[in-house]
């Protein structure tokens, strides 16, 4: 990016606080970056947790494999899933609330005895697998973030901090040029003048 400037003072202070401006964000703005990497590790482990634990508990109940043949699916429906926001290194990030189930009522004296823990059982794995899900997509919008904050993080220290560091160096030169040459040619008006006057006198 080049950066757009003319030789003059005013220029020269309003590239210095553009400067400034962004030697003060560059920090906060790395902080920000390790923050969302760190948290989006955590999001994904997190994650990964709650999947390794749906699959442990698929496998403790694999014994009931047959049984599930006898269970009326529709006996438990997920009517509604409470998500609220949460702050996360500045980001708005998903959090799992409550999960509203609708049981249907059954007759506990005609259907199986294990009815009741089948309801249980099945509750347990749909939150894993929905709190697993949330943390996906918590880590997937803090891993965006982070993307974005690591782009502007090398577009302050890679592009636009040296660039205004060059800028203002030119323009330094450039001023201090100028005040040689003004000085030389105050010189050389001088010496002319003295030199005349020399003349006149001499005459």
């Amino acid at each position: 990016m080049a950066v757009k400037f003319q030789y003059n003072k005013t220029s020269l202070n309003e590239l210095g606080k553009q400067l400034k401006v962004r030697q003060k964000a560059l920090p906060t703005l790395q902080n920000k970056e390790s923050a969302l990497r760190l948290e989006v590790r955590k999001a994904k482990e997190e994650s990964d947790r709650l999947i390794a634990e749906l699959e442990a508990a698929l496998d403790r109940y694999d014994y009931l494999a047959s049984l599930w043949n006898e269970f009326d699916p529709n006996l438990v429906a997920i009517t509604d899933v409470d998500l609220h926001t949460v702050k996360v290194a500045g980001v708005k990030t998903p959090a799992l609330g409550e999960i509203h189930y609708e049981i249907r009522p059954f007759n506990a004296f005609v259907k199986p005895a294990w009815y009741a823990d089948g309801v249980a059982i099945l509750k347990e794995l749909s939150r894993l697998g929905i709190e697993s899900e949330v943390y996906r997509e918590k880590a997937r919008i803090l891993d965006y973030q982070r993307k974005k904050t690591t782009q502007k993080v090398n577009l302050y220290e890679k592009v636009q901090i040296p660039g205004y560091q060059e800028a203002i160096r030119k323009i330094k030169r450039y001023m201090e040029d100028e005040e040689n040459l003004s000085k030389a040619s105050q010189k050389i008006v001088k010496g002319r003048h003295a030199a005349e006057e020399e003349e006149a006198s001499a005459v």
